[in-house]
């Protein structure tokens, strides 16, 4: 049973850290490609792209519920 929740929490983790690295290593290269030719802005590191994917989800995250029935 213990061996079972071990493998769970590592997978659980593993999940967590690649949807870290799916959601932020594009963020990076999309963003260093085209804004600083456009804005004149510099160039994000994989940390800040990180950073402004958790700041985008927590300001636009739909606040309002609906129920559809």
């Amino acid at each position: 049973m213990k061996n079972q929740t071990l493998y769970n929490v590592a997978y659980i983790i593993g999940m967590i850290a690649l949807a870290v690295v799916a959601l932020g290593f594009p963020l990076m290269i999309v963003w260093n490609w085209i804004i600083p030719d456009i804005f004149g802005l510099p160039e994000i590191t994989f940390w800040q792209s990180i950073g402004l994917n958790f700041l985008s989800v927590i300001l636009f995250k739909p606040t309002i519920k609906t129920n559809k029935d």
